[in-house]
């Protein structure tokens, strides 16, 4: 089916939520009418993964705007403090950003993809060798080198020269996706794997090697590029990946440039997965409270427009309605 004939689909699916959710707050007698008549009313509360955050935040303010008499409350704080506080009913929605393991299905996870980000090599804007970074990058293994074998422990070592300055890795001392889908990257390894100076959080991250000359980390896409310019915020710099590892970037893998051409290489599928993810929100069980359901419904439907503009990538047509079924 083509994306055009989607459309249509997408659109009465969610009509028909909509309209389902709405008779059944009506009913309830618990949503009086607000401004301009609009009847929900409630709270709907989020935490977790830093990757979904400002996202989430975004939605939350659109979804407000629509909706006066509805708070939404988020929190950042790791992807497993998400997952954590769905599962024992702390919040509605956490925030999470790697794939649910069978472990937490069992524990009752449910979960619904809403958008997608990648995970990007970060490094200090002053770095010793950064014109050769540029250049050059770096391959997978060089990286594995760097985060897991620790073999690769001065900059003139990965990058092939005879620079002596030594490297310092950082890595995310919290359970968060970030560190996840990196890990997994390096030939299917695991946060714990990472070597590193812990650091808290992905803008604690991005602030470490800000601040450190021979720094080097990774961030999500949302605490490298600056939102209003689309251009990496001061102080940083993205590493390219030397995908075909033929010791240069060539052009078609140089798209680090701004936020707009990292989203594309996303989208078509040239940046690799991982670190390249699906992002989601899960729950403790299917949702059954009507307000969280249709704010779900509206983010599948209405929200995606807001995703590019965030920094995040929109899932596909055809995901967004296979997504949207799971509320039905």
């Amino acid at each position: 089916m083509s994306l055009k004939n989607l459309i249509p689909s997408i659109v009465l699916i969610s009509g028909l939520l909509l309209l389902t959710g709405l008779s059944s707050c009506n009913q309830s007698g618990s949503n009086n009418k607000g401004p301009d008549g609009d009847t929900l009313k409630g709270k709907i509360t989020l935490s977790g993964a830093f990757a979904l955050y400002p996202l989430a935040v975004k939605w939350a303010e659109e979804f407000q705007k629509l909706h006066p008499n509805v708070t939404v409350n988020v929190s950042a704080g790791g992807a497993g403090k998400g997952m954590t506080d769905a599962l024992s009913k702390m919040v509605d929605l956490g925030m999470y950003s790697k794939s649910v393991s069978p472990e937490e299905q069992a524990k009752g996870a449910w979960w619904i993809a809403v958008a997608k980000d990648a995970v990007l090599p970060t490094v200090n804007a002053h770095n010793p060798v950064l014109a050769d970074l540029k250049k050059k990058g770096l391959t997978r293994q060089k990286f594995y080198d760097i985060f897991i074998s620790g073999s690769i422990k001065t900059w003139g070592q990965a990058i092939g020269n005879n620079s002596k300055v030594e490297m310092q890795a950082f890595t995310r001392s919290d359970a968060c996706g970030a560190a996840d889908m990196w890990a997994k990257y390096l030939n299917g390894k695991k946060q714990e794997d990472l070597l590193g100076l812990g650091v808290n959080g992905d803008p604690g991250v991005a602030d470490a090697v800000r601040r450190t000359p021979e720094g080097v980390g990774y961030n999500n896409l949302g605490f490298i590029y600056e939102m209003s310019t689309r251009k990496i915020y001061a102080g940083l710099d993205v590493i390219p990946i030397d995908l075909n590892e033929n010791g240069m970037i060539d052009p078609d893998e140089n798209f680090y440039g701004n936020m707009d051409m990292v989203m594309k290489a996303i989208n078509d599928g040239k940046y690799p997965s991982p670190p390249a993810r699906d992002l989601y929100f899960v729950s403790g069980g299917k949702p059954s409270n009507n307000l969280v359901k249709l704010f779900l419904n509206w983010i599948l439907a209405d929200g995606q427009k807001y995703v590019n503009e965030a920094g995040y990538v929109t899932i596909k047509p055809a995901q967004i309605v296979t997504e949207l079924q799971k509320l039905d």
